[in-house]
């Protein structure tokens, strides 16, 4: 039994077009209905055939849903919920993807206080934006964080979870906070380091923008990639969830400051000690099938 027959995506995205897609293909008797603030979204969802149906306006998108999944930058949330708040069926479930929950929890349950609301976060994304850039295994051996407050349908989060599993993810359930914590640590602060190494690199006066591009083979190339998502996503991230990103911000400052130090007094024992317990945690994350072990992050030299 499926658990859920009629699924509203709202926000056409890498994510919403991803969940589309993924729908599609292992729930196909499950009806999706899509809706995006953007008409030029719209007209390339209609044109894709993304969904079965793509709504006009929001609320219509959700008259008929037993499920609608917030797939907007966290900072939209409210008004995302807000949208729907008059036509969403009172025996409907709404969850979303952001990668911040606390914020999210406050925003939707504030716009929509009656609905039942089980947040969630697949952990998985590219680069890449806009409905074309979704594929349906997104979310195959990724993690997605169910992260219901206290009092919730128990009901309903085994739906949400089992929702989940059906899209190839492995499902995780966690407090809203702490959510936030481990995500800090774990995807914002690399995203906010790659974002300013990468801004580094290109104030550099004495270093030529061609010679950035023309000399990024290994670690600067692959930090672009991470700066390289979308900004609108990123800087709603770091302004709702800026609490836990500070606090992992100083303690890696404070590392960092320890490794100026190693490195200044030549401390190559300490050097060391340290590069071999991250790498130690590399294989770990492949190992647990989190990524590739393929040569060179899987590129081809063709």
């Amino acid at each position: 039994m499926l658990p859920f027959a009629r699924v509203t995506i709202i926000g056409l995205g890498l994510i919403g077009s991803s969940i589309a897609r993924a729908v599609r293909q292992h729930m196909p008797s499950a009806r999706v209905t899509g809706f995006d603030a953007d008409p030029a979204v719209r007209e390339t969802a209609l044109r894709i055939a993304l969904c079965d149906d793509v709504a006009d306006t929001a609320g219509t998108s959700v008259i008929d849903a037993d499920l609608v999944i917030l797939c907007v930058p966290v900072g939209a949330m409210g008004a995302a919920a807000a949208g729907i708040a008059a036509d969403l069926p009172a025996d409907a479930i709404v969850s979303d993807v952001g990668s911040c929950k606390e914020s999210v929890v406050e925003a939707v349950r504030t716009a929509l206080p009656d609905a039942t609301f089980v947040p969630a976060h697949p952990v998985a994304g590219t680069e890449n934006s806009g409905p074309e850039a979704g594929f349906a295994s997104l979310f195959h051996g990724r993690w997605c964080i169910v992260t219901p407050v206290a009092g919730t349908d128990a009901l309903a989060v085994e739906r949400v979870r089992e929702f989940w599993k059906r899209l190839g993810a492995e499902v995780e359930t966690m407090a809203p906070d702490h959510h936030d914590r481990v995500l800090a640590v774990t995807s914002h602060l690399p995203h906010l380091i790659a974002y300013t190494i990468v801004g580094t690199a290109s104030d550099m006066e004495e270093v030529t923008q061609s010679e950035v591009i023309k000399y990024s083979a290994g670690g600067f190339r692959d930090f672009t990639r991470i700066a390289a998502s979308d900004p609108t996503m990123w800087r709603d991230v770091f302004l709702a969830n800026k609490e836990a990103v500070l606090d992992m911000l100083q303690r890696f400052s404070e590392d960092l400051t320890a490794l100026q130090r190693a490195i200044r007094w030549g401390k190559g024992d300490e050097l060391f000690e340290l590069f071999t317990r991250t790498r130690a945690i590399r294989r770990s994350i492949i190992e647990q099938g989190q990524d590739d072990a393929a040569p060179d992050f899987g590129r081809t030299h063709d």
